[in-house]
């Protein structure tokens, strides 16, 4: 299997996997806020750590990817921006490397 589908496995097992989960408090919680939302990633010190984690996995994944979609004139990269904080990092992330790896694979043929 080329690894571009590997990555594409992994967007969407990230929307998948993440979603599930944003699914059930919408489905449970009577407050769906998005206020609400956050304010409870921030009940425990794991979640805090976990939330903390997160936000510097996206910054570090910002700082990395824009230029580097810029460089190599990578079509659609801005939509990764908001995708990231609407649907998950897990899924933008690996979803990026897909659309990397197929550029890169167009260049070397």
């Amino acid at each position: 299997m080329k690894r571009k589908y590997v990555f594409l496995l992994l967007a969407i097992l990230g929307v998948c996997y993440t979603w599930y989960f944003n699914i059930q408090f919408y489905l449970t919680e009577e407050n769906t806020s998005i206020l609400n939302y956050i304010a409870q990633t921030k009940t425990t010190f794991p979640a805090r750590s976990f939330s903390a984690d997160l936000l510097v996995v996206v910054f570090t994944f910002f700082v990395w990817y824009i230029p580097d979609a810029i460089k190599l004139k990578i079509k659609y990269w801005w939509i990764l921006i908001p995708f990231t904080f609407i649907i998950a990092i897990a899924f933008t992330f690996p979803l990026y490397l897909y659309m990397r790896q197929s550029k890169l694979d167009q260049l070397n043929t």
